[in-house]
């Protein structure tokens, strides 16, 4: 019989000591943010940013379902496109 370890799916700081673990071992950049994690046996196993949708990957687990599942969170709670970042970022400029 075969157990499965729960899963977690959260978000996360691109300096957090467990996704900066995992871009090390997958020999990647962190992605930019925001992120999603995916954590089994409370570790860290796979990160996907949520605007550009790269991803990293501790590759000595397997970690295909994880990806699919943070893929998948991702596309259903897409990012707001009026946040206030967004708006603050294309606000025009005032001309005098």
């Amino acid at each position: 019989m075969r157990t499965t370890a729960p899963i977690t799916l959260r978000r996360a700081h691109p300096e957090e000591p467990g996704v900066l673990r995992i871009a090390a071992l997958d020999s990647s950049r962190v992605p930019a943010a925001p992120l999603l994690v995916a954590e089994r046996d409370g570790q860290v196993r796979a990160a996907l940013s949520l605007e550009s949708g790269k991803a990293i990957a501790d590759p000595f687990h397997a970690t295909a379902d994880l990806l699919d599942l943070l893929r998948a969170h991702a596309k259903a709670q897409p990012l707001p496109s009026n946040g206030l970042l967004t708006r603050l970022r294309l606000r025009p400029r005032s001309v005098y």
